[in-house]
């Protein structure tokens, strides 16, 4: 494994020129090829640590925490907490780097982005790594996911954080030790300025989830999944997921004429932290061909 390497802060104007949005950049060697690592709904940029320990700098990797995340500026429009507002802030993003072309890994929320960017800019994505999400979701995971985003509890210590943490995800978290809770909880919570930890979002994001919104983000998304197909795109899946279904992920291949690889990874549900043997042993050589 290699050693955690050093992030310089990246702050910048959200598409809309309305908030002040931050990512992380990992600089990666000489000449290293840029990842955009999009995190999922309630989490943030901390949530790609333990895959950039090992990736170490082989890449440069771009972490941003969506707007109503982390370091990133709330919006006080609500209804600005969806996936075809984030991607625009994705191209500033890019753009304030200077960064043309790029290969996409998303996590649940920011593999449905990495979709929409390969859609809508194709010429501008080297590859897709997909975490648990596809064109095609199951029912039982949205409402799962649906029961706890929102709120704004305020836990004593890090220990309540992490227990927390392993209440919503235990299921999903085959052998996780109190350390790896604790971890987890790092990466997903953050200190109050008066006193507590809480979650890293703004509880208005539960509002994109109340209800689906065809002009934003359409019921049907395997005719966007279509016109990936000159892209090439690694699906990984939660062995247990509850979210995408293995069917769906041969579905996805079946219906992609370029590039297609797929795993699944044992003891995982919805979604795979990225430092799984199972996840590296896909993700590693993808990049390498692909990335």
């Amino acid at each position: 494994m290699a050693e955690q390497q050093a992030w310089r802060a990246v702050h910048y104007r959200s598409a809309d020129d309305r908030l002040d949005l931050f990512a992380r950049d990992y600089p990666g060697g000489e000449g290293a090829s840029p990842l955009l690592m999009m995190h999922g709904l309630t989490r943030n940029s901390a949530d790609f640590e333990p895959l950039v320990q090992h990736l170490g700098d082989k890449y440069r990797m771009i972490v941003p925490d969506q707007r109503g995340r982390a370091r990133s500026e709330y919006d006080p429009d609500p209804a600005n907490y969806r996936p075809d507002i984030y991607v625009p802030d994705m191209w500033a993003l890019l753009d304030t780097l200077g960064i043309e072309r790029v290969t996409l890994v998303g996590t649940s929320m920011g593999g449905l982005m990495s979709m929409i960017m390969g859609a809508t800019r194709p010429d501008r994505i080297s590859a897709i790594v997909l975490n648990d999400i596809g064109p095609e979701l199951m029912q039982e995971g949205l409402d799962r996911i649906r029961t706890y985003v929102g709120g704004r509890a305020i836990m004593k210590d890090w220990d309540e954080a992490a227990d927390r943490c392993k209440a919503i995800n235990e299921t999903a978290m085959d052998g996780f030790t109190a350390a790896d809770w604790l971890a987890f909880a790092r990466r997903t919570c953050e200190q109050v300025p008066e006193g507590g930890i809480r979650f890293a979002y703004d509880p208005a994001i539960a509002a994109g989830m109340a209800e689906e919104d065809p002009a934003t983000v359409p019921a049907d998304l395997w005719p966007m999944w279509d016109t990936l197909s000159d892209i090439p795109v690694l699906a990984l899946r939660g062995a247990k997921s509850d979210l995408l279904s293995a069917e769906t992920v041969q579905q996805m291949k079946a219906r992609h004429s370029g590039p297609f690889a797929h795993a699944d990874i044992a003891g995982r549900g919805h979604a795979p932290i990225l430092d799984e043997p199972d996840a590296l042993a896909a993700i590693e050589p993808f990049l390498a061909a692909y990335g």
